[in-house]
C-alpha cells in the first residue's frame, strides 16, 4: 500500500528574523526542507505533497516537480494546513504522514519504523512521542488510567497537571487518508490560539472509536523542529556529527573530526585524507589517496586519485589525478588541471 506525506511549509518563521523562508535555511549545504523530501524519499514515501503559504515559489523553484504543492492562504494553524491537500489526496487510499517542514533530523529508518508501527497496528492514527527532561514549549502527550492514548494538550491550554507530563507530541504522524480528513471537518478554533489543531484530530477519531496509537522514540534530537538560529545551529552541528562518522567509518580519515567540514550531497572514497580546518562543500567529490587541507575549501569540485590541497580554494573545477594545489592558491570555476600539474606557492 502507497504511502502519502503532507509537508508543513507554510509558516512565516519569524522568529528567524529573515527575508529567507525558515525552511529554506541551510544546514550542511542544503536548504533543511530538501533533507525532509530527502529523508521521505529515502523512507519509502511515494507521493509527497508540500504545503506553502502564498509566497512559497522559492520553495517550489527549489524543489521542483518532483512533489506537488498546495497554499494555504491563511495561517489559520496546523489542522487547516493539512486540510488544504484534501483535494490532492482525497483519492488516496494508504497512509498519510503527516510531517513538519523544519525537521530534518529524522532519519529515514526512523520514518520507515513509524510508518510500520501504524500499519500493523491497524490504527486511524498514530502519533511520533518522545520523552524530555524539559517538555517546554511543546504539546504534552495525555494517556487514559490504562496507558492508551487519551489526546494531545497543547502547552497554553494545559492544565498544571498536564504541564508537568514529560512525553511531547514530536508533530510527526500517520493517518489513514479517510478518518484524518473527516476529522479535519469537524476540529474548530476554541483554544487559546484561535486556530485549528492537527492535534485535535487524534481525539476526534479516538470519541468516534477509531484507534489511536502512540509510537514512542528514544531520540528526542530527530524530532527537534526549527525556529530560530540557535536551533538552526545545534542541527546543522548534530548533522554534521552524522556526516563525520558515516564517512569515518566508510574509511575515510579525519585528522580531526571536529574541524572537518563535509556537506551532505558530498561523496568521498576510501583512503582520503582530511586535515584539519578542511572545508568540503557541494557536491563535490573526492576520489582515493586524495589528501585535503590543513586550511582548505573545496566546493563543486570533481578531485581525482592522489590529489594533494593544502592553504587553498578551490571552486567548481575538475583535478586529474596527482594534482598539487597550494599553498596560498585560489583556483576559480571552469578551471581544468591536467594530471599533475602543481599550482601554488
Amino acid at each position: 500500500m502507497s504511502v502519502a506525506a503532507v509537508v508543513l511549509a507554510a509558516g512565516k518563521g519569524t522568529r528567524m528574523k529573515s527575508a529567507i523562508p525558515k525552511v529554506l535555511h541551510p544546514i550542511c549545504g542544503l536548504p533543511m526542507i530538501a533533507h525532509v523530501v530527502n529523508n521521505l524519499q529515502e523512507a519509502g514515501v511515494g507521493r509527497i505533497i508540500v504545503v506553502v503559504g502564498p509566497e512559497g515559489q522559492e520553495i517550489q523553484d527549489l524543489l521542483g516537480s518532483a512533489v506537488e504543492y498546495v497554499v494555504q492562504g491563511e495561517q489559520l494553524g496546523t489542522g487547516h494546513a493539512v486540510l488544504q491537500a484534501e483535494a490532492v489526496l482525497g483519492s488516496h487510499d494508504g497512509p498519510v504522514l503527516v510531517i513538519h517542514g523544519d525537521t530534518p533530523l529524522y532519519r529515514p529508518d526512523t520514518l520507515r519504523e513509524l510508518i510500520k508501527a501504524h500499519q500493523s497496528s491497524r490504527a486511524s492514527g498514530t502519533v511520533l512521542s518522545v520523552l524530555l527532561n524539559d517538555p517546554t514549549g511543546y504539546g504534552r502527550i495525555i494517556r487514559d488510567a490504562e496507558g492508551a492514548f487519551a489526546k494531545i494538550v497543547e502547552e497554553k491550554d494545559a492544565s498544571p497537571e498536564e504541564a508537568a507530563v514529560k512525553e511531547i507530541n514530536s508533530g510527526t504522524y500517520v493517518f489513514q487518508c479517510e478518518p484524518l480528513f473527516a476529522a479535519l471537518h469537524q476540529i474548530s478554533p476554541e483554544n487559546a490560539q484561535k486556530e485549528y489543531y492537527l492535534t485535535d484530530v487524534l481525539g476526534i477519531i479516538r470519541e468516534q472509536a477509531g484507534m489511536v496509537e502512540v509510537f514512542t522514540h528514544d531520540d528526542p534530537e530527530e524530532a527537534s523542529g526549527i525556529n530560530n538560529r540557535v536551533q538552526l545551529a545545534a542541527a546543522e552541528k548534530a548533522l554534521r556529527t552524522r556526516i563525520r562518522e558515516k564517512w569515518m567509518l566508510a574509511g575515510v580519515t579525519m585528522m580531526d573530526p571536529d574541524t572537518t567540514y563535509v556537506d551532505a550531497e558530498a561523496e568521498l572514497e576510501p583512503d582520503v585524507v582530511l586535515m584539519p580546518f578542511t572545508f568540503i562543500e557541494g557536491r563535490t567529490r573526492v576520489a582515493a589517496g586524495s589528501v585535503i587541507g590543513p586550511f582548505a575549501r573545496v566546493k563543486d569540485c570533481v578531485v581525482r586519485e592522489n590529489v594533494t590541497i593544502s592553504q587553498a580554494v578551490v571552486v567548481g573545477s575538475t583535478l586529474e589525478p596527482g594534482c598539487t594545489v597550494g599553498p596560498y592558491t585560489y583556483i576559480r570555476p571552469g578551471c581544468h588541471l591536467s594530471e599533475k600539474v602543481k599550482v601554488g606557492g
